[in-house]
């Protein structure tokens, strides 16, 4: 039964659609996150609560074909799958490590392309519920494409999201699989899902529905899987956006004005984020879904060349050279969350400014796993928010810094992306730490490179020294060397 959306809930939908814009608004610094986050929690619930109160389940009468009152059944269903989520919510931002948060985004884009996939289903197998088909059961044309694109972009989402999950918790290699012929393939599979999309408005068949579903789920998993490692910011906020896609297209096929709003602004704003990662990158958007850097690592040089001549420092000689000079600049990569360093390098970086160094962080917009990974290690460290630098506004202070401490980081501050246009990673801003007078590069070995798989020569640097150690074992190190 289609229900008439009463005038305050279209206004408590819009005061939701307010919050969220506010919510995005304050998630773009690290100064308002937590009140960001305030905002989208406050919208969620308005729109949530409207949707219940305007849309209460009705139950029919056993002699009438009239309705006799609220379903308790289906509403104790409700709240149970919402005490459920709430539930599973709550144990998982408390147990979830922050290294963990990369691939828990892509679990939950997931859960939204899934949840799309089951909306529509729903949708096709009772319309008359959704009001959208008459007594007959015949859907309007219209809602069959709305159905259809919801449930094409769910799927992928969510098979995309299960392999972009898989790679970044390191259940799957990080490497590119290249298929033969993988774009015919995948144009291909893209053709006829859109062709069966615009048949459908004319042939209501349950194949029809199903084929579109089964073909996204497919190309989903064809899309992602020859992205490689060094790409995976950009592939978590596509996914991102895609998940606002089809919870927009939803949003139309259930008439709900919070819906739509909603899936609108993750859509525009994980797609705008997805150009902001391929500006940093200076890669085209086309080119990442084509395939990622680790495509052509082999052209980039491979594995780290350990004949060539490098220096080796230890914790007291960073402790002392850095506690001489006037300014550092730290560079963060995956490394750091991995070994949980953060901790143990804010309280590196507090020691360095009471012996009055000024003490700079310098964030990569792909640095890490995913967009804001290294800002929100940073926050959880109570790093000050005015210590932290993106790369527009502090490489050009490298030239002057005495030291550049990176730790973790690798792809991020590899000069081949300036010098080398046979690396894969040619053309793609980085930091200028080949300027800074000493050089301390944190990393486990010198066996290992980055995840776009290429040699960094910034290991082999006069001014470099290399500190071969767990980032979290080295920071505590050269914090007891600082102390004493």
């Amino acid at each position: 039964m289609e229900h008439a959306t009463p005038a305050w809930a279209l206004l408590a939908y819009l005061v939701a659609g307010v919050c969220f814009i506010l919510s995005l608004r304050g998630l773009s610094s690290p100064s308002t996150s937590q009140r960001g986050n305030r905002f989208g929690m406050a919208g969620m619930a308005i729109a949530v609560a409207t949707t219940l109160v305007t849309h209460v389940p009705m139950k029919l009468g056993d002699a009438t074909n009239s309705y006799v009152g609220p379903d308790i059944t289906v509403i104790g269903m409700i709240v149970a799958a919402l005490a459920l989520g709430a539930v599973i919510g709550i144990v998982t931002a408390r147990r979830i490590a922050m290294t963990d948060m990369p691939q828990l985004v892509a679990a939950f884009h997931s859960l939204v392309g899934l949840a799309a996939v089951a909306v529509a289903a729903a949708a096709f197998l009772a319309p008359q519920g959704f009001g959208i088909a008459g007594a007959d059961g015949v859907i309007s044309p219209v809602s069959r494409v709305e159905m259809g694109l919801g449930a094409a972009i769910g799927a992928i989402t969510f098979s995309g999201s299960v392999i972009a999950f898989l790679k970044l918790a390191g259940k799957m290699s990080g490497a590119p699989i290249l298929l033969p012929a993988r774009h015919l393939i995948n144009l291909g599979t893209i053709a006829v899902i859109l062709g069966l999309t615009g048949y459908f408005t004319v042939d209501q068949s349950p194949w029809v529905f199903w084929t579109i579903t089964v073909l996204a789920f497919v190309i989903g998993f064809l899309l992602i899987i020859p992205i490689g490692g060094a790409d995976m910011p950009v592939v978590v906020s596509m996914l991102n956006s895609y998940s606002g896609w089809a919870a927009a297209a939803m949003g139309f096929t259930l008439g709900n004005s919070a819906m739509i709003i909603t899936g609108a602004l993750v859509g525009s704003s994980g797609a705008i984020l997805s150009y902001i990662m391929c500006k940093a990158m200076n890669r085209s958007f086309i080119s990442v879904i084509a395939g990622g850097f680790g495509a052509d690592a082999s052209v980039g040089g491979g594995e780290a060349r350990e004949q060539r001549p490098w220096k080796r420092g230890s914790a007291e000689d960073a402790a002392y050279m850095m506690k001489q000079a006037d300014s550092v600049i730290i560079i963060p990569g995956y490394g750091m969350a991995v070994a949980q360093a953060q901790h143990a390098l804010r309280e590196m970086a507090d020691l360095l400014k009471k012996e009055g160094v000024s003490v700079k962080y310098a964030i990569h917009p792909v640095a890490g796993r995913m967009p804001g990974h290294m800002n929100v290690l940073l926050a959880e460290a109570n790093v000050p928010y005015d210590e932290v630098f993106e790369l527009e506004d502090i490489n050009s202070e490298f030239a002057q810094a005495d030291v550049a401490f990176i730790i973790g980081a690798n792809d991020v501050v590899n000069p081949a992306a300036k010098t080398d246009k046979s690396s894969p990673i040619y053309g793609m801003p980085v930091f200028d730490v080949d300027k800074a007078k000493t050089i301390f590069f944190v990393k486990r070995s010198m066996g290992g490179v980055g995840y776009a798989g290429v040699d960094n020569d910034v290991f082999y640097m006069d001014q470099t020294m290399m500190l071969l150690a767990d980032a979290k074992k080295m920071c505590e190190d050269i914090v007891k060397a600082l102390a004493h």
